[in-house]
C-alpha cells in the first residue's frame, strides 16, 4: 500500500506510532497516516472557529492582531522549522529516521482547538463555573474534540493517531489526582473521563512512582509534544510580544519603568535592550523574525531512556534549548505578562468576557442541567441537536459537560451575540443566527 511505502521511508516511527483509536487503516491512500491526521483536522468547524478566537487582544478589534488561528498557524510553521533544524543539526538522525514534519505541524495547528471565547479568561471562567462536574481545561478540551466531538454533525472524534493524540497531550494528569480537599484545581489536567485515552497514548505503561500527577507527570512528553511546547513559547514570546508593541501596551517607557522594578538590563546587547532599539526603529516584526531563528536554532536532540524509549522513538529523546535562550523567552514572557495582561485595559476586557460567560451559563444550567423551567416555561435556547443531546442524558455530569461543549465551541462574537440575544431587550431579530 502507497501510505505504508511513505510512512516506511521513515524508520523513526513503527506500527505503535501510527495506529489509530479504532485500528482502522486506511488502504490505496496515497497520503502518510500523519498527513490524513492533518488534512482532517484543517478541515473541521473547529479549526476554522479559531480565527474569531482570541489570542491576546479580542477578536475582530483590528484586522492585524492575532488570533488563535493565525497564532496556531505560526506555531505550526516554527514546528516544522525546528524538525528541519533537527534533521540538519542532530548525529541521531538521518534522511530516513527523522522527526515527522507534517505530524508536529499537525499537533501545532491543534494545540489550541480546545480553547474557549475570551482566550485564557474563558478558560478560567468555564473551569470555575464546571468545579462540580469535573473542570474545564483548554488542552483536555482539545483532546475531547480530537476523541469525540470535532465533527458536529456526526458528533464523533476523528480517530487519531497514537503519535497525533500523544503530541497533543501536555498534561498527563487526570482532574481527580488534582482536587485535593475539595479544592478544584486551576488548569493543566484532563478529564477523568479521559483516563483510557491516557492509558492508550502510553500504551497501558504505568507511570514510574517518580512521576507523582502534576509538574512532575507533565514534563512527560514525547518528542513531537516537545518541539510543539517549544514552538509556542517561541511564538508567545516573540509573535505575541510585537502584538503588543503595534497596540500600544508596549512603549519604550513601560518597557524600562518594568526592567527597573524588576531587576532586568536594558542596556545593549541585552533582549530588552535589543527589543527598545527595534521599537525605536519601526523595525519590531523583524526583530521578532529574526529571533525566532534563533530560537529554533536553539533546539537540540539529547538520548533519553525512560518507561516508553523501547517502545517508541519519540520518547527516546529530549528536547534541550540553550540555556540563554530559554531564559531570554522567560524574560519575554514575564514582560508581557505582567505588563500586557495584567493591564486594567486587558482585565476589564477580561472581566466583561467572564460575566457574558456567567450569565449564560446560569441560564443554560437551570433549562438544560438542572431541567427546571424559567419563569414557569421550558424555553428552548439552544439549537434542536444540541438541545437533544442534553436532555437524553440522564447523568447531571454528563449534561454540565455538554453546556460547557456548547459554550467553548463559540467564538468570540457568537458568544457576544448570544448574550445579546438573551439580555438585550432591543437587541436581534428572529433571524440572527446563534453560532
Amino acid at each position: 500500500m502507497m501510505f505504508r511505502l511513505r510512512a516506511e521511508m521513515n524508520s523513526f516511527y513503527n506500527a505503535f506510532d501510527h495506529e489509530r483509536l479504532s485500528n482502522w487503516e486506511a488502504s490505496g491512500d496515497f497520503r502518510t497516516p500523519f498527513q490524513m491526521d492533518r488534512d482532517r483536522v484543517l478541515h473541521t468547524p473547529a479549526f476554522r472557529r479559531m480565527q474569531s478566537k482570541t489570542q491576546v487582544f479580542w477578536s475582530g478589534e483590528y484586522d492585524f492582531y492575532r488570533t488563535r488561528l493565525t497564532h496556531s498557524l505560526e506555531v505550526a510553521q516554527i514546528g516544522r522549522s525546528i524538525c528541519h533544524w533537527l534533521k540538519q543539526d542532530s548525529e541521531l538522525l538521518r534522511d530516513d529516521h527523522f522527526i515527522d514534519p507534517e505530524l508536529v505541524e499537525v499537533i501545532c495547528l491543534s494545540h489550541d482547538l480546545g480553547h474557549p471565547p475570551f482566550g485564557h479568561a474563558g478558560e478560567r471562567s468555564l473551569n470555575f463555573l464546571m468545579k462540580d462536574y469535573g473542570g474545564f481545561e483548554g488542552n483536555a478540551q482539545t483532546l475531547r474534540l480530537l476523541t469525540e466531538r470535532i465533527f458536529s454533525v456526526k458528533r464523533s472524534g476523528m480517530d487519531p493517531t497514537r503519535a497525533f493524540l500523544d503530541g497533543v497531550l501536555k498534561y498527563k494528569t487526570l482532574w481527580s489526582e488534582l482536587n485535593k480537599q475539595g479544592e478544584a484545581p486551576e488548569n493543566h489536567f484532563i478529564y477523568d473521563s479521559q483516563a483510557a485515552y491516557l492509558d492508550w497514548a502510553i500504551g497501558g505503561n504505568d507511570f514510574p512512582v517518580e512521576y507523582t500527577p502534576g509538574d512532575e507527570r507533565d514534563k512527560f512528553k514525547s518528542i513531537e509534544c516537545q518541539v510543539m511546547d517549544w514552538a509556542d513559547d517561541t511564538a508567545y514570546s516573540l509573535n505575541d510580544l510585537a502584538d503588543s508593541v503595534r497596540a500600544g501596551f508596549l512603549s519604550i517607557h513601560r518597557i524600562e519603568q518594568w526592567a527597573e522594578k524588576t531587576g532586568n538590563s536594558c542596556g545593549e546587547g541585552s533582549p530588552l535592550g535589543d527589543l527598545i532599539k527595534a521599537i525605536r526603529g519601526n523595525r519590531v516584526e523583524p526583530f521578532a523574525g529574526k529571533r525566532i531563528g534563533k530560537y529554533i536554532q536553539s533546539a537540540r536532540l539529547v538520548e533519553d531512556t525512560n518507561c516508553m524509549s523501547a517502545l517508541t522513538n519519540r520518547y527516546r529523546y529530549r528536547l534541550e534549548v540553550d540555556a540563554d535562550i530559554r531564559a531570554e523567552s522567560e524574560v519575554f514572557k514575564k514582560l508581557a505578562f505582567q505588563v500586557v495582561f495584567l493591564s486594567p485595559e486587558l482585565k476589564q476586557l477580561e472581566h466583561k468576557g467572564n460575566f457574558m460567560l456567567e450569565r449564560l451559563w446560569e441560564v443554560l444550567k437551570t433549562r438544560y442541567i438542572d431541567g427546571l423551567s424559567i419563569g414557569g416555561q421550558n424555553f428552548q435556547i439552544l439549537p434542536k441537536d444540541d438541545a437533544e443531546e442534553i436532555e437524553a442524558q440522564d447523568d447531571v455530569n454528563e449534561r454540565a459537560r455538554l453546556v460547557c461543549d456548547f459554550l467553548a465551541g463559540m467564538t468570540d462574537s457568537s458568544a457576544v451575540r448570544l448574550y445579546k440575544r438573551l439580555f438585550i431587550p432591543d437587541f436581534g431579530s428572529i433571524g440572527d443566527l446563534v453560532g
